[in-house]
């Protein structure tokens, strides 16, 4: 359980250290997860309409 906490911080102070040193590739890559998760949205959409239709 301890090991568990100890990576967990370290994983939030990576964010934290990568958002300061570098905005605009954290901005970028969070855009990217974004539009992955709107692109996924969409085609399960059309999916479930083809398959209703």
């Amino acid at each position: 359980m301890q090991v568990k906490k100890v990576l967990t911080y370290l994983a939030v102070a990576f964010v934290v250290f990568y958002l300061f040193t570098k905005p605009a590739e954290a901005a970028s890559a969070v855009n990217g997860v974004f539009d992955g998760i709107v692109t996924g949205a969409d085609r399960l959409a059309l999916f479930v309409t083809r398959v209703l239709n």
